[in-house]
């Protein structure tokens, strides 16, 4: 989910699937045994921690609900020109005191924590000062007002009257945010698209009202339920006033460029993944997977139609038409099973059941005993993804993890819809709760939150938890899922090619200055994705930028984490063992996992 700008430290951890379950109350780990400097050390950096993620919380009230904060609930941020001066200075002060630290004299794993500490404050800085989302990006307003809600009345977390309360308390202070946006987005920097897509949104913010507190303001005193239906009647006009400045005014006047270009791109990409991988690394890695993989689909496609009438030539050696062809026909085979239009939701919740009683029988990693629950996504959340995992913050204790999966909009026709369930056919819907559920999000989430260290938690590597995810759909089919059914390998291997079309599409879009007919041609012909899949993706890849290729490093870097313990363990190596241990870090970026886990020096 995203939220304020103000505190781009929380907001970055927050765009993967969050802790499932609280962690020890430490603010920072432990370690093992410390020589008297590393216990000085370790406990100005403790200090210095808790202050920060204290002063985040009151910068960002609304992502400190999502985390699992609650005294700033009534609250919410303030993206005026002020309220941004503040955070800025805060991030400033505490990047200076974390520089005055010796850092080598710290435990290792608060080495680890005191560079992601130090990326994110540095994150933070750029984003208002450089980046400048608060005038150019209008989903930072909307997803900030949908998700002051949301997250208050989403999850018990607290008995209901005090939800509706602080969601009160909220609605009153909406309209402020939205006068802010109006105030501080300049149309000649906002792009098209993103005032369109926020346009189509608007409306959802009314939507979580109606769902979860409108029917429940009974249970309120006399005196409560009359602030509440008053705060909700002012918001309704705010909605719609803003709804005719987005209609009037942004939407015919959004003259910007999507496109934020090399110099900004390179900047945000290092922030975003803090990987050892360059972009130009990135690329090339993604490029020779593209070719690795087409050619193992190809093996697949001679497989499955040799000896069907009908067949496509499929020589040794084939042009690259020859095996588009082939591999293309074989995946018509696997597009042929697909659920009702209706009834993708109740797949989704089959596929998750069938993949966890995979993963018990092989016993492949330890599992949650935290619940799941797949939902259909929320209004305001839709038109970016198909599907995401939400957690729980790291400091709410056994709620729900939702699987969310966007419905079918109603106002697709037959050919739309039949575009979409071919990319989501069954098989593919098995690979989606393998990514979203499990083995991926919702347990690596589980396991992650066990580490104890709040600020890792609440710092968590998106590229980290995305990288598992991916990482999951091809041990899964390695392990045999599905009977060893080589179409569900077809299909997993066609779903790794979107991982990899993600890191060259983003780069090929924000610095290469590729047209929507190159990005198409990268999705639809060599990636084999569905025009009603690929037309979103181009959309996605507008309204962001480096966080698409956080799935295709996160899995190359947790592919070279685990060939390096292969390699050091060798018959010694246990794969549950493996995968529990690279998991009990709390998902810092993969780079220091690996470290932690061979013993480097934390770079």
């Amino acid at each position: 989910m995203r939220h304020s700008l103000l505190a781009l430290a929380l907001l970055t951890s927050l765009a993967a699937c969050q802790k499932a379950e609280a962690p020890a109350a430490d603010v920072a780990a432990a370690p093992v045994a410390a020589s008297g400097d590393t216990a000085e050390a370790d406990a100005k950096f403790a200090d210095l921690s808790a202050r920060a993620l204290d002063g985040w919380f009151q910068l960002s009230p609304v992502a400190a609900t999502q985390i699992g904060e609650h005294k700033y609930d009534s609250e919410i941020d303030d993206l005026s020109a002020a309220g941004r001066q503040k955070g800025v200075d805060f991030g400033k002060k505490i990047l200076a005191e974390l520089d005055a630290l010796d850092a080598s004299k710290l435990s290792r794993q608060n080495q680890v924590d005191a560079a992601i500490l130090r990326n994110q404050l540095q994150y933070g800085i750029w984003d208002t000062e450089t980046q400048q989302g608060w005038a150019w990006d209008p989903q930072v307003y909307n997803s900030l007002a949908g998700g002051a809600l949301y997250n208050l009345m989403a999850r018990e977390f607290a008995p209901l009257p005090d939800r509706l309360r602080s969601a009160t308390a909220r609605m009153e202070k909406i309209p402020a945010l939205l006068a802010q946006s109006r105030e501080n987005l300049d149309p000649a920097r906002v792009p098209k698209v993103h005032a369109e897509t926020v346009l189509k949104q608007n409306d959802g913010i009314l939507s979580i009202v109606s769902m979860f507190i409108t029917p429940h303001l009974k249970e309120l005193p006399e005196a409560d339920r009359a602030r509440a239906e008053k705060a909700s009647e002012a918001l309704g006009k705010a909605v719609a006033e803003q709804k005719q400045w987005l209609e009037k005014t942004l939407v015919p006047n959004a003259k910007g460029d999507f496109r934020i270009g090399q110099t900004m791109y390179d900047q945000k990409l290092q922030f975003a993944l803090l990987s050892s991988l360059s972009r130009a690394e990135i690329k090339q890695r993604a490029e020779g997977e593209l070719k690795r993989v087409r050619e193992e689909m190809y093996g697949i496609a001679r497989t499955v139609l040799k000896d069907k009438a009908g067949a496509p030539p499929m020589p040794d050696a084939p042009s690259d038409e020859q095996q588009q062809k082939a591999i293309e026909a074989a995946l018509e085979l696997a597009y042929a099973d697909k659920p009702a239009r209706d009834k993708v939701v109740e797949a989704a919740e089959a596929a998750l059941k069938s993949a966890t009683d995979f993963v018990r029988e092989k016993d492949l990693v330890t599992l949650p005993d935290s619940p799941v629950k797949i939902i259909t996504m929320p209004e305001f959340q839709r038109g970016v993804a198909v599907a995401y995992c939400d957690s729980p913050g790291p400091l709410d204790k056994n709620l729900e993890t939702f699987y969310a999966v966007s419905p079918i909009p109603e106002e697709w026709d037959a050919k739309k819809v039949d575009s979409f369930l071919r990319e989501y056919n069954g098989r593919m819907i098995h690979l989606l709760s393998i990514h979203e559920g499990t083995p991926g999000h919702y347990l690596e989430g589980w396991h992650s939150a066990k580490f104890p260290s709040t600020l890792r938690a609440v710092l968590r590597s998106g590229m980290f938890a995305e990288g598992w995810a991916v990482y999951t759909e091809n041990m899964m089919a390695e392990a045999g899922y599905m009977d060893n059914d080589p179409l569900f390998r077809l299909v997993q291997l066609k779903f790794y090619l979107r991982t990899i079309a993600n890191a060259i599409l983003d780069q090929g879009v924000h610095v290469d200055n590729w047209t929507k007919e190159q990005a198409m041609d990268l999705m639809v012909r060599q990636t084999f994705q569905q025009e009603r899949e690929a037309d979103g993706k181009w959309t996605r890849v507008q309204l962001t930028s480096a966080q698409l290729p956080t799935y295709f490093v996160g899995v190359q870097e947790h592919y070279d984490t685990r060939k390096a313990m292969e390699a050091k363990l060798g018959d010694k190596f246990n794969l549950k063992a493996y995968h529990d241990q690279i998991l009990s870090y709390g998902a810092p970026p993969v780079r220091f996992a690996r470290e932690l886990m061979l013993d480097q020096p934390i770079e």
